[in-house]
Formats: structure tokens, sequence, C-alpha cells
């Protein structure tokens, strides 16, 4: 129960582009992952989710209400808990 409660309270700080698909990001707890979406994004061959294959449209993930997000109506978002694990489940 504690941790889905630490869950709960998670927020993402910030989010630092490296290269490829690869982000780090900051945690509110301070904890720190870089999370690799390649093998996430290899899956969308189709459909609005392919744009973001192309690198330069990757890039340009915002924080908002402590979620990493892409596009301006949230085209893409991952659970906070998979952030923290550093494991996009596909």
């Amino acid at each position: 129960m504690l941790l889905d409660n630490k869950m709960e309270s998670l927020l993402v700080n910030k989010a630092t582009y490296i290269e490829g698909y690869r982000i780090s990001v900051e945690f509110n707890d301070g904890k720190n992952k870089i999370i690799d979406f390649g093998p996430f994004l290899a899956t969308k061959k189709e459909g609005f989710l392919k744009k973001y294959s192309n690198t330069q449209i990757f890039k340009k993930f915002h924080i908002e209400k402590g979620n990493l997000v892409w596009g301006k109506e949230w085209d893409l978002i991952f659970p906070i808990h998979q952030l923290y694990k550093g494991e996009i489940e596909i």
C-alpha cells in the first residue's frame, strides 16, 4: 500500500532529451531515470503515434501537471509508475 501511495504523489519535475529516443526524467522525490522510448515507438508503425518515431517531433515533449506528455492534446503519455521504473510497457 505504501508503494501505491508513493506512486500517487509522484510527479515529473524535469525531463531532458539525451539522444535517439532516450530522455532523462527527474521525479519530485529526487530519483532520476533514463528511459528509452525506442522499443515502444518501434511497435507504432501505423496511426497517429507513428509521427513520434521522427526524433525531431519526439524531442518536442513537455511537462504538464507533473506528467511527461507529447502533443497539445496529450497524444502520448505514460503511466508515472512505468516512468519511475524506467520501463515502458509495449
